[in-house]
């Protein structure tokens, strides 16, 4: 597959890449932010029943948005996906601000999650077809930290407004809508060349000799994004369990995507030296330690940050870490597609993740249980990695840098 769009890339278009993302980290963390405000004002009629179903239900659209929408950019234009998807999911994050009930903020996070889900995809196949190949892992993960980047942001406001959660919601949104004619406009089409490549089909992921990477990629997204949901969502309220104060809660949370844009940067060059593969494993073997490290409750609050600064630093970039081995994996005609299923197979482990602590957490066991689940979820991703071949299979494989071996 080739695409319109030349190299190297000028500077408008990856910066919006790196916007777009960033969205998608506002809505990462959004709804931990303000959970433990609306579960102690039960405002809107919000329990712990009803906060782990509504998050579990803005995962689903976030989920079918991803694995629908996706193929779809690849068809007819990545450009016109996201207008069309960011100027969806700012509107409807706007309405949540004023949304009468329960059950109509949780309609409004589904219908904006539908719109989300095609972004992180679409942006991460865009920038790959941008870059050179030997760049794979620094690009993804570069542009990755928008994303959290988004949930510093967000955490952050979150300190200054909360309780006043609206006005979160109504800064997303606004943010959003700025963003759709910069979009627009200076953003290049991507559109693919018909006749230059045959067009990507599902059944390609699952045939041969795509069966063992597609699975084991898929599995891999899965924990990772249990991972980094299960801990966004639930992380303040896990540290209020712990005995931490609700501004200590925030500020942790703040401090783990702040570890998180850190281990991004880090990872990605590591990785196009040493290997994706090799360094994604060790960095979820890293994680899994530090997640069961948390679960004893320390009393110097210096080292409290410390430790979920670097937990952030692992967690987070390794789930990223899939992502730019995908790229690596799949040939570009059946690389956007690949992103896609991977990411919207991976909501589902982001729809768990919550659900899981949630009912923890309603049973008076989230901490130190939570942590326990965490680290056994991060041991599950090495195993699914380490069934992976390092590189292209030979028959199709498109040329890969030495350093993509591991």
């Amino acid at each position: 597959m080739t695409s319109t769009v030349s190299r190297p890339p000028a500077l408008w278009p990856l910066l919006l890449c790196w916007v777009i993302v960033a969205l998608d980290g506002f809505d990462l963390v959004v709804l931990g932010t303000v959970i433990p405000t609306l579960l102690s004002t039960k405002e809107l009629g919000f329990d712990p029943a009803a906060a782990t179903a509504v998050a579990t239900a803005g995962l689903v659209g976030v989920g079918i948005g991803a694995l629908t929408v996706g193929p779809l950019a690849d068809r007819y234009g990545r450009r016109l996906c996201l207008v069309v998807c960011v100027t969806v999911f700012s509107v409807l994050t706007l309405a949540i601000a004023v949304a009468p009930t329960v059950f109509v903020f949780g309609l409004l996070r589904v219908l904006a999650g539908l719109a989300l889900g095609a972004c992180l995809p679409v942006t991460i196949a865009y920038v790959t077809d941008l870059m050179p190949s030997a760049r794979a892992g620094t690009a993804t993960t570069l542009t990755m930290t928008g994303y959290h980047a988004g949930a510093v942001l967000t955490a952050l406001l979150a300190i200054a407004v909360i309780p006043d959660w609206r006005v979160l919601f109504l800064i997303g949104g606004a943010a959003g809508l700025v963003a759709v004619p910069l979009i627009r406009f200076l953003l290049p089409e991507a559109r693919p060349e018909r006749d230059a490549a045959p067009r990507a089909t599902v059944r390609q992921l699952v045939a041969r000799p795509y069966l063992t990477i597609s699975v084991g990629v898929w599995v891999a997204s899965f924990m990772g994004l249990l991972l980094v949901y299960g801990l966004n969502t639930w992380m303040p309220q896990l540290m209020k369990d712990a005995g931490y104060g609700s501004t200590d809660a925030l500020g942790l949370l703040l401090t783990l995507n702040a570890g998180a844009v850190t281990g991004l940067i880090l990872a990605g060059i590591v990785a196009d030296r040493a290997g994706t593969k090799r360094v994604a494993m060790v960095w979820f073997v890293l994680a899994a330690a530090l997640l069961a490290f948390l679960s004893v409750r320390l009393e110097d609050v210096t080292m409290v940050y410390v430790a979920v600064f670097v937990t952030g630093v692992f967690v987070f970039s390794a789930q990223v870490l899939v992502y730019a081995f995908i790229t690596q994996l799949y040939p570009p005609e059946v690389r956007g597609t690949a992103l896609g299923f991977a990411a919207g197979i991976g909501r589902l482990g982001a729809i768990l993740g919550p659900a899981v602590t949630g009912t923890l957490v309603s049973l008076g066991l989230a901490y130190p249980g939570g942590f326990y689940v965490f680290a056994a979820t991060a041991l599950l991703a090495v195993g699914a990695l380490a069934v992976i071949p390092a590189r292209a299979p030979a028959a199709v494989a498109t040329p890969q840098p030495a350093a993509a071996e591991g």
